[in-house]
């Protein structure tokens, strides 16, 4: 018994190095990028609370796509219309107002715009609320990539963008926000 423990013991403490030689030789065999890449998640979801004063609530789903992210899902209880729409800088919801999260997300520092090369990452201009105050979300974020933006939120504004007012478009109040997490992979 003992004999089996100490074998037990031994092979639980060769394991790493084990793990650490494939390692090496990946690198050496220039597999390393392909390895980690392989872990870089492709699929996210930011499900929307309501700010204070506010009903509003919504799924996103995210998914990353060549030169793209493809964000889907709806919004609910919005005023009719339209409603600015943005990546901000942090995941963090502890302001009933939704402020803690911050700016739009600017990595870059370019000026506010609509959604392009020369804007805020962050900026996916608007989205319109039908009668019922609904808005069904299809928008493609290009040249963003998901791993960047995990953790930080989106953020659903009570006005519309107006697309050219810096620093965030004078889109209002924040009515709904989500923190951007890594969804379970599809089955």
């Amino acid at each position: 018994m003992k004999s089996t423990i100490l074998s037990l013991t031994l092979l639980l403490l060769a394991m790493p190095g084990l793990v650490l030689a494939d390692d090496a030789k990946a690198d050496a065999h220039g597999d390393a990028d392909h390895a980690e890449m392989a872990h870089v998640p492709t699929s996210a979801v930011a499900v929307l609370a309501s700010t204070s004063g506010s009903d509003v609530k919504g799924v996103i789903m995210l998914k990353q796509e060549d030169g793209y992210i493809h964000l889907t899902g709806k919004v609910i209880n919005l005023e009719p219309g339209e409603h600015g729409f943005h990546i901000h800088e942090f995941g963090d919801l502890t302001k009933a107002d939704g402020t803690a999260a911050g700016g739009h997300y600017n990595p870059e520092g370019h000026e506010h715009g609509a959604p392009g090369e020369h804007s805020h990452v962050g900026d996916l201009g608007n989205i319109t609320a039908d009668e019922s105050g609904e808005a069904k979300i299809d928008v493609k974020a290009k040249g963003a990539k998901l791993h960047t933006i995990l953790g930080r939120s989106l953020v659903v504004h009570a006005k519309a963008d107006d697309l050219k007012s810096q620093p965030s478009g004078a889109a209002g109040p924040r009515v709904g926000v989500g923190v951007i997490g890594i969804a379970k992979p599809s089955e």
